[in-house]
């Protein structure tokens, strides 16, 4: 078996192993709480809901479970696969190690029209609204970014980075201008801001699982074509990949993913930062192997910090706070790590 076979052995048993444990800690997940469940009633209430058969268990554990936790727990893994996936897009679209969802302004975006929407109080949508607003600012956002960037006819990584920072500074002046406004409105929009599951309906995760599945597919058919760009936009274009049009699909395919995660659970960083770079410590920078392994360590990352807020803290904590304090240190050492082996290399 040559070098080549044994590392796409190698990835293909990590994803596996990261699919398997993802199961395993999703199910116990469910069983965890104010009420402890035991997993083989998880695995009942869930077999039952699919059929929609009359239930084999306590209602009341049933209920738990299928109404309450499931939903939450499946929201939170759509969402952190979805950032992690799209972080791994954007530092090989950006050629940066350093872009994730906020790099061009998304979550900026997201986050100004969730604040615009509680700020003057919008409910035409109902409980919907705000997602909506947050979606609608990401999406802008996007669109601006684009229009600054792309001017020269080509959507140049340093461009997209450029305009991304810009519009953040703007978008960020404008959300402590609106703080500023709030009043007594002040601490959902501070709450907001630091992420949260709490409340995530069956609505908000088939939305998340939805969307980030078909963006999942359309990124992995393009993984081939994100690893010739690495090499360079001329070399690219000399083995035939239009780079102006799968940067463009990438682009708007990874912020689409950002944008409806963003939405739905509001700020969590660091998720679309880290799990890339230790992914490709793990497997390689091969993306038709770094894109669902990310995804899967972003699941692994956020269902963890979900359970541990929701569970085992005495209170809950925001999960934007839980990712910042758990991937700032992490995010520390890959950097040293980084350092230590260039220099000795």
């Amino acid at each position: 078996m040559n070098a080549a076979s044994r590392t796409h052995t190698r990835a293909a048993l990590t994803i596996i192993a990261l699919a398997l444990i993802l199961g395993g800690l999703m199910v116990t997940a469910c069983g965890m709480g104010y009420i402890s469940i035991p997993s083989g009633d998880v695995l009942v209430a869930v077999l039952d809901g699919i059929r929609g058969a009359a239930g084999s268990i306590d209602p009341l554990n049933q209920s738990i479970i299928l109404e309450v936790r499931l939903p939450r727990i499946l929201t939170s893994v759509s969402v952190g696969f979805g950032l992690a996936m799209a972080g791994a897009v954007f530092q090989g679209l950006l050629l940066n190690p350093l872009a994730d969802p906020f790099t061009l302004g998304v979550s900026s975006g997201a986050a100004f029209g969730a604040a615009v929407a509680l700020l003057l109080g919008l409910t035409f949508f109902g409980p919907t609204t705000l997602c909506l607003m947050a979606f609608l600012g990401a999406t802008a956002t996007l669109f601006a970014v684009i229009a600054m960037s792309g001017r020269d006819g080509e959507l140049s990584p340093v461009n997209l980075i450029l305009s991304g920072v810009i519009v953040s500074a703007i978008l960020s002046a404008g959300i402590s201008f609106i703080k500023y406004l709030a009043d007594e409105r002040v601490a959902a929009i501070v709450f907001w801001l630091m992420g949260s599951f709490v409340s995530r309906t069956w609505t908000d995760a088939l939305l998340t699982a939805s969307v980030t599945l078909v963006c999942f597919a359309i990124c992995l058919y393009y993984a081939r074509d994100l690893n010739i760009m690495s090499l360079g936009s001329k070399s690219a274009r000399s083995l035939g990949v239009e780079t102006g049009r799968v940067r463009l699909v990438l682009l708007l395919t990874a912020s689409l993913t950002s944008a409806v995660c963003v939405s739905v659970s509001g700020i969590i960083g660091f998720v679309g930062l880290i799990i890339p770079h230790l992914m490709r410590m793990l497997i390689g920078p091969d993306n038709r192997w770094l894109i669902p392994a990310s995804g899967l360590g972003g699941a692994l990352l956020l269902l963890m910090a979900d359970t541990l807020t929701r569970a085992i803290l005495p209170n809950e904590v925001p999960i934007g706070v839980l990712t910042a304090l758990i991937g700032g240190p992490i995010f520390c050492w890959i950097f040293t790590r980084t350092r230590t082996e260039r220099r000795h290399g």
